[in-house]
């Protein structure tokens, strides 16, 4: 089934447009003498579209004028459709600040058309802007929709109704002829269709009529999808100089949104990102913070990033107020396919935990996260080496480091820095309690060129049935006429 949502941007943010008032006031965005859009109090002071410049400083002196940007707002406009490109690859940019997406194939990904138009709202508002979303079986119904209040039908026949309840200048070809349309008591898109079509386009040309058809359904569409830039890097104004890191985090998930977007329709996953907090230019210029944020493994869901970027955020010290974000991509990878099991990992999937431990880093710092990486020796104080968690190491690396025959013993990952020596109750090693030995011994007689270690490891059990690996000293016992010398090594989780 083919299905269209329709995206029509009805206010553009304020730095898409350019101030040509520098006093300070109420908001109006003026576009050749009319009003684009209006701040609460300008409404409230009786301005109204298609005000001239006079009126409007008349009703409301103190008010803040601004031009339009039409560059501004074609960069707006594409902002958006990068963005949404996560829900479909097919994203067209239509004309009135619409935008076009065709998701009958990500139908049962997002759940349904109702789930999916909520996701691209939200998108919409998270990145600063505001509008109405459709969804129709057509294109042109879809747009007809969107730029009239929006509207959400999924059957040709229901879409058909609404658009002929809608009036003949929604149409962009019917504008031209409005005031004949009106003469002749052509109100609506169903007084329209009834009218004789040779006439009609004799009148009215041929476009009109295969915009018609086109929202019906009637006539095949063409559309030229957006084309992505090979590399990404996005930049943002702030609205005033921000020293507060806090406050930088609703700019930079509006950066994270088209990230997010570029990736999925890249088909690519970063593995690091770098965002930039620009500071004071000119005279008084200082160079940008840049944060870094490396992954275990390479993601492209935003809400992961996003997560991530607001722990490393919350580490910074702002040396200076942050006029500009800029984020930028410096490592790709191929977007992995998705996990083939068929049942949930116990514990979670690997991504899950991956997802953890990234989380664990940006708040605990890369050198309190460490991973095993074991050392070929049979001492476990040496063997039991530890690095950071960011370092790349294959499990072929760990396992080939490891010493002939060390696996068919247990030994604790948890090792004391100094081991402990322990009291001897009843010829029995004691640590709180009695311990009674359940496993062992295992021999280690190594390191004759230095450190020599001659012991016999135990895994003993407490009265608390909790686990301890201890030794004892074989040359000590030796050298003092038999007197054992117990201590505690490691502990088991």
């Amino acid at each position: 089934m083919r299905l269209w949502i329709g995206l029509h941007l009805s206010q553009l943010p304020l730095e898409v447009f350019q101030p040509n008032w520098s006093d300070d006031g109420a908001s109006v965005v003026l576009e050749h003498e009319k009003v684009l859009a209006a701040s609460r109090a300008a409404r409230v002071a009786g301005i109204k579209l298609g005000m001239r410049r006079g009126g409007v400083l008349m009703l409301l002196p103190e008010a803040r004028l601004y031009d339009r940007s039409t560059a501004n707002e074609e960069a707006a406009i594409h902002t958006v459709a990068i963005a949404i490109l996560k829900y479909t690859p097919q994203v067209t940019l239509a004309e009135e600040s619409t935008i076009l997406l065709e998701v009958g194939a990500s139908l049962r990904l997002f759940g349904g058309a109702r789930a999916l138009c909520k996701l691209v709202r939200a998108d919409l508002c998270g990145l600063g802007f505001s509008g109405y979303v459709s969804c129709a079986p057509t294109a042109r119904g879809a747009w007809l929709l969107a730029r009239f209040r929006g509207g959400r039908v999924l059957k040709v026949e229901t879409m058909m109704r609404h658009l002929d309840r809608l009036p003949v200048i929604s149409v962009p070809a019917a504008r031209p002829f409005a005031n004949w349309f009106e003469g002749i008591g052509c109100e609506t898109i169903s007084d329209l269709r009834r009218l004789p079509r040779p006439g009609l386009q004799r009148r009215c040309g041929r476009q009109l009529l295969d915009t018609i058809d086109c929202a019906l359904g009637a006539a095949p569409e063409l559309f030229e999808w957006i084309e992505l830039p090979t590399t990404f890097e996005a930049k943002i104004e702030l609205f005033d100089r921000v020293e507060s890191v806090d406050l930088l985090m609703a700019g930079a998930q509006r950066l994270m949104l088209q990230l997010t977007g570029w990736l999925c329709g890249k088909r690519l996953a970063a593995e690091r990102v770098t965002l930039r907090l620009e500071h004071e230019r000119g005279r008084k210029a200082r160079p940008a913070t840049a944060v870094d944020i490396v992954f275990a493994e390479p993601v492209w869901q935003g809400e992961h990033i996003v997560r991530l970027m607001k722990e490393q955020l919350g580490r910074v010290e702002l040396v200076a107020p942050v006029i500009q974000l800029a984020l930028e991509v410096s490592q790709l990878q191929p977007m992995a396919p998705p996990s083939e099991s068929l049942f949930v990992d116990p514990g979670g999937t690997r991504e899950d935990q991956v997802r953890m431990l990234e989380l664990l880093v940006a708040r605990l710092g890369a050198d309190n996260v460490l991973q095993p990486l074991p050392v070929a020796d049979y001492r476990p104080e040496v063997a039991n080496a530890w690095v950071s968690i960011q370092q790349k190491v294959r499990e072929a690396d760990v396992t080939a480091k490891l010493p002939p025959g060390l696996n068919a013993h247990m030994r604790p990952t948890w090792l004391l820095a100094k081991p402990i020596a322990l009291l001897i109750r009843d010829h029995r090693p004691f640590y709180g309690s009695p311990l009674r030995i359940v496993s062992g011994p295992e021999r280690v007689e190594v390191g004759w060129w230095g450190s020599t270690a001659s012991r016999d490891y135990f895994i003993a059990e407490g009265q608390d049935h909790a686990l301890y690996y201890i030794y004892r000293e074989r040359i000590s016992a030796e050298s003092e006429g038999g007197s054992l010398k117990w201590f505690l090594h490691g502990l088991f989780g």
